[in-house]
């Protein structure tokens, strides 16, 4: 697969990115050497290779699941600008 400058501005415009035209053609070698990268990974052999997350091995320590509202409340109402009734007050965003 090969990308040409016309891709680039297709490719630019729909992530709304303005790309000046005399950067079109750079843009194009830089994802033309991208892609070359990925079809090298393509000609890896993985046959019998298990999927990893990590290159490091780790055990993932878990918590009991425990539901609980974190009990404070009036801290967390501490840093409000304005707090009624345990609630915090915000201006009206829609009539």
């Amino acid at each position: 697969m090969s990308v040409d400058a016309k891709t680039v501005r297709k490719i630019s415009r729909l992530a709304r990115l303005d790309v000046p035209d005399e950067k079109l053609e750079p843009l194009a070698a830089e994802l033309n050497g991208l892609l070359g990268w990925i079809e090298q990974l393509n000609e890896v052999d993985v046959e019998g290779v298990e999927p990893m997350t990590s290159a490091v091995e780790t055990q993932i320590h878990l918590r009991e699941d425990v539901v609980s509202d974190g009990n404070i409340r009036d801290k967390v109402l501490a840093n409000a600008p304005k707090s009624e009734d345990g609630f915090f007050v915000v201006p009206k965003a829609v009539e």
